[in-house]
């Protein structure tokens, strides 16, 4: 009998539970994935609280890493006993095993462990498509990245710092700060300080940077807005502090005709081959030595919803798994 985090009404951190479930064999397609380690995410807290809506009773999670244990009728690319990790699919990830289509799963190199792998396929190719795709960042560049020593926020600041881009980081204490520099930020703004829009203009020569990503959303998006030069781009790609608000397009023009864009990783590895490839240059990356990446707490499965406070109550830096 396995075991799975479900929710059958949304709210708090409390409507999670822990209840058994049977899995089953694998049909034409899929594998059955025995779960070794789950990534915590802050899209999670999203779809428990109801800010992203989700059919109930639903499971929860789209990221982790295990082992095949069997595979159905048409499945090629696996086999029983493969090191594999996934981000993205249908919600279900806090469980002990589950069902997946095999094609959304990629294989692990044996220099990643099971530990890191489930906090990196979902923040890592985050942070590829960002930065390579979304906006192509360029060496020699400066950007803004709000939360730099949050778990997506690490990897952007070492992945960035590696190919000759100066990062300004913004974090909200003095340790979160020192985190930040250490991981390779040119430049830490304490948001709770020190004037983050004042700041961007004095380390830029009063031109603003040519893109934000934002992942706090509410409480930074008029400050990220002008942070940014002239057709400028912001990327917003989460919520942490609640929704952006509703603001009219003429803004954007008034501001020196900038660049509004909302994107998510399920759109840019919608197909195999997107797919391949961000897993693929993250891996690069990792392998390289230029992203180093590894929980900063673990918590029994069992005990998810405390997970969930600790990262909404943001007590925890970096990346946090569940352990089956």
């Amino acid at each position: 009998m396995s075991q799975a985090i479900r929710f059958h009404v949304t709210g708090s951190p409390d409507v999670l539970q822990l209840e058994n479930s049977s899995v089953g064999e694998p049909g034409p397609g899929e594998v059955r994935l025995r779960h070794h380690a789950i990534g915590v995410n802050f899209i999670d807290t999203y779809q428990r609280s109801g800010l992203y809506p989700v059919a109930l009773p639903s499971g929860l999670g789209c990221e982790a890493a295990g082992v095949v244990e069997a595979v159905g009728e048409g499945v090629t690319q696996l086999q029983v006993g493969d090191r594999v990790a996934y981000a993205g699919g249908p919600l279900g990830a806090y469980s002990t095993e589950r069902l997946l289509p095999a094609t959304l799963l990629v294989k692990l190199p044996d220099s990643i462990s099971d530990e890191v792998a489930a906090c990196i396929m979902l923040q890592g190719m985050t942070v590829e498509y960002l930065i390579r795709r979304t906006f192509a960042v360029q060496p020699g560049m400066t950007v803004l990245w709000h939360a730099a020593a949050g778990g997506v926020g690490q990897i952007a600041v070492q992945w960035l710092s590696s190919l000759g881009v100066q990062v300004i980081g913004t974090v909200g204490s003095a340790a979160k700060g020192e985190l930040a520099r250490q991981l390779g930020c040119a430049h830490v703004i304490n948001y709770s300080e020190e004037d983050v829009v004042a700041r961007v203009r004095e380390i830029t020569g009063g031109k603003g940077v040519p893109v934000v990503y934002d992942s706090v959303g509410k409480s930074t998006f008029e400050m990220s807005l002008n942070s940014l030069a002239p057709r400028g781009s912001f990327v917003s790609f989460g919520n942490a502090s609640g929704a952006v608000p509703a603001f009219e397009p003429l803004l954007l023009s008034q501001k020196g005709s900038l660049f509004f864009t909302r994107p998510k990783l399920a759109d840019y590895i919608a197909q195999r081959a997107e797919l391949e490839a961000s897993a693929a240059a993250l891996f690069e990356r990792i392998a390289a030595g230029a992203v180093q990446v590894r929980p900063s707490a673990s918590y029994p499965l069992a005990t998810a919803a405390a997970a969930h406070r600790d990262l909404e109550g943001r007590r925890t830096t970096g990346s946090i798994i569940l352990q089956p």
